[in-house]
């Protein structure tokens, strides 16, 4: 299965509801990085994705997006074949 990192915050239920998808589609090995307080992770997450917002979501060097962004792609069918690349 491909390596998930997930930039998220504590109390996000967008982050909360991708992480309850990623699990449900077998990933049992999510790397979260919490950027509450961090400024210095905030600003090299909108440097690699050019969005400030949580989750923001790689599926191995694939910037996935956030929560809707992560739920279209399953919804499409293309979460699954990310995963298991």
């Amino acid at each position: 299965m491909a390596t998930v990192k997930m930039y998220t915050s504590a109390y996000c239920p967008y982050c909360s509801r991708a992480k309850a998808l990623l699990e449900k589609r077998g990933v049992t090995d999510l790397e979260e990085v919490f950027v509450d307080g961090q400024p210095e992770l905030r600003a090299h997450m909108r440097q690699l994705t050019g969005r400030t917002s949580v989750p923001q979501i790689f599926i191995g060097q694939t910037h996935v997006g956030g929560c809707d962004d992560l739920h279209a792609l399953d919804s499409q069918g293309g979460l699954m074949p990310l995963l298991q690349a």
